[in-house]
């Protein structure tokens, strides 16, 4: 039995069950907001220890990269992310997940062709991409700007 690709993407639409968007965009909205308070409380926090507000910064961004290198290693990350949708997903602790769950996955590989091989298979290409893009709109910036 031969299926179309039309014919297969209308059996696949009615079998999928209807995804509650309006709620899975409050989760998304009140999750990545709870990551940007949880983010902004640690930077207040170290600026009233006294750290310098751009040093505080940084260290906070480290410390949900290091967290979300804890619970992907333990599991509960995925479990998070399950329900929290793109609220975890699109912060830095989406992308140190990408980082950190391929690494896990080879590391019976051993180090070095194993976890560290494996450990921007996902995040590699964001970041040439990524960079590539900065590089390219900074080209552009110059240009445009110089004459002024």
């Amino acid at each position: 039995m031969s299926v179309s690709k039309g014919e297969y993407a209308a059996m696949a639409k009615r079998a999928a069950p209807a995804s509650p968007l309006l709620r899975d965009c409050l989760k998304a909205f009140l999750v990545g907001g709870a990551v940007c308070c949880l983010a902004q409380g640690l930077t207040e926090t170290l600026v009233a220890l006294r750290v310098g507000r751009e040093d505080a910064k940084l260290l906070a961004l480290m410390a949900l990269i290091v967290l979300t290198a804890i619970l992907t290693a333990a599991g509960v990350f995925d479990r998070l992310a399950k329900h929290a949708g793109a609220g975890l997903a699109v912060p830095i602790t989406g992308f140190a997940n990408s980082v950190v769950s391929p690494a896990l996955e080879c590391k019976s590989e051993g180090y070095i062709l194993g976890t560290a091989a494996q450990m921007f298979s996902i995040a590699g290409p964001v970041l040439v991409f990524g960079c590539s893009a900065a590089s390219v709109y900074g080209l552009i910036y110059y240009l445009l700007t110089r004459g002024g």
